[in-house]
């Protein structure tokens, strides 16, 4: 509401958008920019990015000291098995994606492959509620882990929808990511087209099934769960983790992907 309060509300659709609060809806989840807007005052614009500049800063860094401080009071030497890492040296070790990842008893990290922020705190929460439950292989939706109901339209929107872009846009690369992030291919999952597990998280993976566009259907993609993830994960570090990849895999495809069009 305070973005659709910053507009005009003409409801133009001159921002490919039906109504001006579907659009201020858009940006409130960083799918859209509000410069997008033909009639907003660009001073208005301006001081609006720079108070978003700094607040998510703010909240990042905030949020990454109090999980450093937390880390620091945990012992990581008896939380090695829990949450499925190796303890040497100081330092508890898991795998991300396949790739080790380690975590030194003050607090930092270490990692040959680059973790961004939004990656980063869902790891540490990670270690520090961590269950240990075994994975069950048992796959679910966002929607069947405990609380996701409620959450479970904000989840389809900043990862499945984005993620189904990506693999719409450029399918090769959608095929590649998941090699350079060692996904496990399966066959006949879910019947889909391509169906890949990935391990963010040693006891927190992840399946993306992917249906390419066929006779007139458009194309889906659905991501599932093991059935244990809300046990290993809280509700919020499920959510985050997602969306964290997603924009991760959003950066490289915007980067390196060639589109299927431009190939053929």
């Amino acid at each position: 509401m305070d973005v659709f309060r910053l507009l005009e509300k003409t409801n133009c659709r001159k921002c490919n958008e039906k109504t001006c609060l579907a659009f201020a809806s858009k940006v409130f989840l960083g799918q859209k920019t509000l410069d997008l807007c033909p009639f907003i005052n660009q001073e208005i614009l301006g001081q609006y990015q720079e108070q978003q500049s700094k607040t998510n800063g703010i909240e990042t860094e905030f949020t990454l000291f109090d999980l450093k401080n937390e880390i620091k009071k945990c012992n990581l030497e008896l939380s090695a098995k829990r949450v499925g890492g190796i303890f040497s040296n100081d330092r508890l070790t898991i795998k991300i994606f396949g790739k080790p990842f380690s975590i030194a008893s003050n607090g930092k990290m270490f990692s040959d492959i680059h973790i961004n922020s939004f990656i980063a705190a869902p790891i540490l929460e990670y270690v520090l509620h961590c269950k240990g439950v075994p994975l069950t292989n048992k796959w679910i939706s966002f929607r069947e882990l405990q609380g996701g109901q409620e959450m479970n339209g904000l989840f389809v929107k900043t990862s499945e929808e984005p993620l189904k872009k990506i693999a719409d846009r450029y399918p090769s690369l959608f095929e590649d990511l998941m090699v350079i992030f060692n996904g496990k291919k399966i066959e006949n999952g879910y019947e889909s087209d391509i169906s890949l597990v990935l391990y963010p998280l040693p006891r927190l993976p992840i399946r993306i099934s992917y249906w390419k566009p066929e006779d007139g259907m458009s194309s889906d993609l659905r991501i599932f769960f093991d059935s244990s993830a809300d046990m290993n994960a809280k509700l919020n570090v499920v959510y985050r983790l997602s969306a964290g990849i997603v924009r991760m895999f959003e950066k490289i495809s915007k980067k390196h992907g060639i589109p299927e069009s431009v190939v053929a």
